[in-house]
């Protein structure tokens, strides 16, 4: 939980105000989705840029074991983990390429969208389809796939992006509807 509320107040979305707890700043879907727009150009770059280039085959294995153990069935992980999971597996094959401007973006993107990816892992069957998209990227980088790998990533993003899209618009229907 402190994690999390380190991550909004960083990103300017929380604010701590004494003897009064916390306020919230509104967040509106344009910002969310300017920052989507923005991962899906560089990810896919990225990850295409791996797949080119000869990747350290045990590092790519190290990270398909990661999530190659995660059990979307029987695993209890809070939303938040696994969206540091998400970022972790993106923050390490981006450390792989050795860019550091490219790395500080992906970055700067990861920490913006962790609170909207830990809404992203709100059921088992986005778990498992998150660790089959991932596995399918790392299989297309190993295999030298830049168009799979790049295919891959787009998937991953777009579906992430959509699951937000849709709960920000039932979490507004909700707040109007003053339930």
């Amino acid at each position: 939980m402190r994690e999390a509320l380190r991550v909004l107040a960083t990103n300017g979305l929380v604010k701590r105000m004494a003897n009064r707890g916390y306020a919230v700043r509104q967040v509106n879907l344009s910002e969310i989705e300017e920052i989507y727009e923005v991962r899906l150009d560089l990810e896919p770059y990225a990850i295409a840029t791996l797949a080119d280039r000869d990747a350290p085959p045990k590092a790519l294995a190290a990270l398909d074991e990661r999530w190659e153990s995660l059990n979307p069935a029987a695993d209890s992980r809070k939303g938040e983990d696994l969206a540091e999971r998400g970022a972790s597996l993106d923050e390490s094959l981006t450390a792989l390429i050795v860019n550091e401007a490219l790395i500080h973006e992906l970055n700067a993107i990861n920490e913006r969208l962790l609170v909207f990816r830990m809404i992203d892992f709100g059921s088992a069957d986005r778990i498992e389809s998150t660790c089959v998209q991932h596995l399918n990227n790392l299989e297309r980088i190993a295999a030298k796939d830049v168009n799979g790998a790049r295919a891959a990533i787009h998937t991953n993003i777009e579906d992430g992006r959509n699951i937000v899209h849709a709960r920000f618009k039932d979490a507004l229907a909700w707040a109007y509807a003053g339930l």
